[in-house]
């Protein structure tokens, strides 16, 4: 006998816990989750930082809008930004200061000031923005912060129940999974690197929602980083690195490989591209790779998130294409999912934010 719900959201990763406790109390939510815990993909392999100028213009209002609540809930810790160039970069960063126009506050910095906050910074590094709201951010205890709350409101979460089939019959859906049967009135897409195929699974075409393995590395360096140290972003898109505990940094070469939805891991030459990387930017020697991991970035053509309805639909539900960046905008975008998935007026937190950018249908035709 399958359990029965208004709303079933696939994937209890950061979009699904949080669009789910949003909605939770107006409508009976069950989340199902393929692995045996939530979080496990990219939720729980992310690099911990909120930036407004990550993701660009379009996603810059559900970072912003989201701030005061990740402030409030203790969910971020001052950090700051610096993004560098050498001469090479310089057009970027003034790229950068105009896309946003007076929406993020960025300072130019020259080489003087630069060098007082990367130690041992090499030639060639001379002119930076910085960008003074940037922030670490607690990934584990907000995705903890919003199952509780979903739990705590009555939404049932279900673990190691992979979807295996998903059919329209009789006004609602009937859905097969590895942990037994469901009925839904809706369907929400919530799967991350596997959103296409839920939607394959559910007769609808996919959007080309292709995800990108991102490699991290930690490294102990001598000296030690300071703890203080901003997080550090290459203008030209090349590697970031901010501190961790006891000196030692987190390193990536920002790469984006594409690849099929997997558990994906690190490759030697990804961790060495980056390590080479950071080596042009300041004098440090590596003492030990410490650990090495990825996470998979999910992006649509577009690169801006995918939020609504599928055109035509009223049945399913698109919560998905956040890119690297689904955690930083997890409360706006959870209030925004839920207005649209509900039909129900703006929260405060998002009324200056107009949908239409996220709407699926851009996608298709």
């Amino acid at each position: 006998m399958s359990r029965r719900c208004d709303i079933l959201i696939v994937g209890a990763g950061m979009a699904g816990a949080s669009l789910a406790a949003e909605i939770a109390g107006a409508a009976s939510v069950i989340v199902i989750e393929a692995e045996e815990s939530p979080g496990y993909h990219a939720t729980g392999r992310s690099a911990a930082f909120w930036s407004e100028t990550y993701g660009g213009p379009l996603v810059q209002p559900l970072t912003t809008a989201s701030g005061s609540f990740l402030r409030a809930g203790g969910f971020l810790g001052d950090r700051g930004g610096l993004h560098i160039a050498g001469a090479e970069g310089a057009d970027t960063l003034g790229s950068m200061a105009r896309s946003f126009d007076g929406a993020v506050a960025l300072e130019p910095l020259g080489r003087r000031d630069m060098a007082a906050r990367i130690p041992r910074l090499k030639a060639g590094w001379d002119r930076a923005l910085l960008e003074p709201t940037c922030a670490d951010i607690d990934v584990a205890a907000l995705h903890a912060h919003y199952l509780k709350s979903a739990g705590a409101a009555g939404v049932q979460f279900v673990t190691a129940a992979r979807l295996e089939a998903a059919v329209r019959e009789d006004g609602g859906w009937t859905l097969e999974t590895s942990a037994g049967a469901f009925a839904a009135d809706i369907l929400v897409d919530a799967a991350g690197a596997w959103a296409d195929d839920v939607a394959r699974l559910a007769g609808l075409p996919p959007l080309g929602i292709q995800p990108y393995r991102r490699t991290m590395v930690q490294l102990r360096v001598d000296p030690p980083a300071p703890a203080e140290l901003p997080l550090v972003i290459d203008a030209l898109g090349r590697f970031y690195f901010k501190p961790e505990a006891g000196g030692r940094i987190w390193l990536s070469p920002h790469d984006e490989i594409p690849c099929p939805p997997c558990d994906a891991a690190a490759e030697e030459i990804d961790v060495a591209t980056a390590i080479a990387r950071l080596q042009t930017v300041v004098d440090w020697r590596i003492e030990r790779v410490e650990h090495k991991w990825a996470g998979l970035r999910s992006f649509a053509p577009d690169r801006v998130p995918v939020y609504g309805f599928a055109p035509g639909r009223g049945d399913f539900f698109w919560f998905a294409g956040q890119g690297g960046f689904g955690i930083q905008t997890a409360p706006a975008a959870a209030k925004l999912g839920a207005s649209l998935l509900l039909n129900r007026s703006p929260d405060p937190m998002i009324e200056d934010i107009d949908p239409h950018p996220y709407r699926p249908d851009r996608l298709v035709g």
